[in-house]
């Protein structure tokens, strides 16, 4: 059973989120699947990790991607390519009805019950809020290469995971 999944994922569109890799030009994702432990006839959470082309930097570690298999593999590695970046990681739609979400009410209507009560000073705005990556180097290092840290040095390394 697990050499006829292995098939099907090389044809169909897999949907996964974007980890933290050190690669160049690739991409890390994390595609959940269930497995059904027959013994228990229960199904239990495994990950698949896939190396992704990904030459136009689209997505971002926590970003939900598509990935397609390559016809034939980049490297040892790369197996697949980045199709689309379905949700960017912080803004959060609902698959359903298509509308953005803030926690776990619609956006929309919290501006309309801001606009009944009287707007506060301390109320945020979505629609004037920058898009995700203008404080690159400031306060976001997504895009800075990562390591795991195997050794306690004195210097305190902020990239290291």
């Amino acid at each position: 059973m697990a050499r006829n999944l292995g098939e099907a994922a090389k044809k169909f569109l897999l949907l996964g989120q974007c980890v933290p890799t050190v690669k160049q030009n690739a991409a890390k994702i994390r595609v959940k699947r269930l497995e059904l432990d027959e013994n228990l006839l229960m199904y239990f959470r495994k990950d698949e990790f896939y190396y992704c082309h990904d030459p136009q930097k689209m997505c971002k570690t926590g970003d939900i991607v598509l990935i397609q298999a390559l016809p034939q593999k980049l490297t040892k590695l790369i197996t697949h390519e980045v199709k689309e970046v379905v949700y960017d990681f912080g803004d959060i739609t609902d698959p359903v009805s298509g509308k953005k979400v803030a926690k776990d009410r619609y956006r929309e209507d919290i501006d309309r019950e801001a606009e009944l009560y009287g707007k506060l000073k301390s109320t945020f705005d979505y629609n004037r809020a920058p898009s995700r990556g203008w404080q690159d180097g400031k306060k976001d290092f997504t895009s800075k290469p990562t390591y795991t840290k195997f050794h306690v040095f004195d210097k305190n390394d902020p990239y290291a995971i």
